[in-house]
């Protein structure tokens, strides 16, 4: 088996694999023994991002089943999470503010902390775009959990490009610490990032976390033309409907490709990500112990030339 990959998390000094777990299932799909076997096969094949948020499970629970899990060798491994998302409901009340102010800010992070049981997080990610607040004052709040040594770098997770570019600005305008990374929905499916997000986080040395980058398992191959599904399949059980933005006769000269090459889609697809140079990390998701060693092992086991990625692109063009 090929030995993991490290990479830098954009222009800055955090080293992460660049295959990351997707913790999102923990305290949900997952109940504790099994969420520590996956975190068992995460740090054995050589994984070092764990990326969750404190509405992953209920009320909390992705964090503090990883928590428990990282109990005794948290250092191994880097702990990226999420606050703020504008859907979420965490009991903190109008009291702590809007989700992207300081007083929330302070509230969250020290919640996050108590679940993951640890004094620090390696990356701490604003999920959504708050609308209620100026971003100067989110980056204000967070340079200070910097200075404190509560959050080591910070990043954000779905904002637009121009979005991007402004929090860029008002951190130079104002010397607060600089976001480093963004993560954002990104698969052969789903490229609406291409437009603009993707050169925002080129020009600003930005690393880039795609979610969702096998499009809920469909690039593992473990759907079909026939209406064969896998029934434990995340689009099976979640959301079928994502199956009818499935273009099948692309599917299928994407294994004809593949199977030309002696290579699995999952491999494939992971080669054609950390080809592009935004990309530090593929965040993916996994129930079972042996599907992150599979997307272990095929971060590793093949990397395109350039044409090669040209021609896999071009069996998915944008809309």
């Amino acid at each position: 088996m090929a030995l993991m990959r490290y990479q830098t998390l954009g222009n800055s000094g955090l080293l992460v694999s660049v295959v990351g777990l997707g913790c999102n299932n923990f305290g949900g799909r997952l109940d504790e023994a099994s969420t520590r076997a996956v975190v068992d096969a995460a740090i054995e094949s050589g994984v070092t991002l764990f990326d969750t948020a404190d509405m992953y499970g209920e009320r909390g629970g992705s964090e503090s089943y990883l928590g428990e899990a990282l109990a005794g060798r948290r250092d191994q491994v880097v702990l990226a999470t999420k606050f703020g998302h504008q859907a979420a409901d965490m009991g903190y009340g109008p009291a702590a503010g809007a989700k992207g102010g300081r007083g929330y800010i302070r509230r969250a992070v020290e919640e996050s902390l108590r679940r993951l049981r640890t004094d620090y997080i390696d990356l701490y990610q604003l999920h959504t775009p708050d609308p209620s607040t100026p971003i100067a004052e989110t980056l204000a709040a967070l340079s200070e959990l910097v200075a404190e040594g509560k959050v080591r770098y910070i990043g954000h997770s779905n904002l637009s490009g121009w979005q991007i570019a402004d929090a860029e600005y008002r951190a130079q305008l104002a010397g607060h610490s600089k976001f480093i990374s963004a993560q954002n929905e990104y698969s052969l499916i789903v490229r609406d990032v291409e437009s603009e997000v993707l050169p925002a986080v080129r020009q600003y040395g930005l690393g880039f976390l795609p979610f969702f980058p096998l499009f809920q398992g469909v690039f593992t191959g473990k759907y079909s033309r026939s209406g064969e599904r896998a029934t434990d399949g995340r689009l099976t059980v979640l959301r079928p409907e994502l199956l009818g933005r499935v273009s099948w006769d692309a599917m299928d000269q994407y294994q004809a490709f593949c199977d030309e090459r002696g290579i699995s889609m999952l491999d494939a697809t992971l080669g054609w990500f950390l080809a592009q140079s935004p990309v530090s990390s593929v965040i993916a998701g996994a129930t079972k112990p042996e599907q992150v060693a599979q997307n272990a092992a095929a971060a590793t086991a093949w990397r395109p030339s350039d044409d090669e990625v040209r021609a896999i692109s071009g069996f998915f063009p944008r809309n």
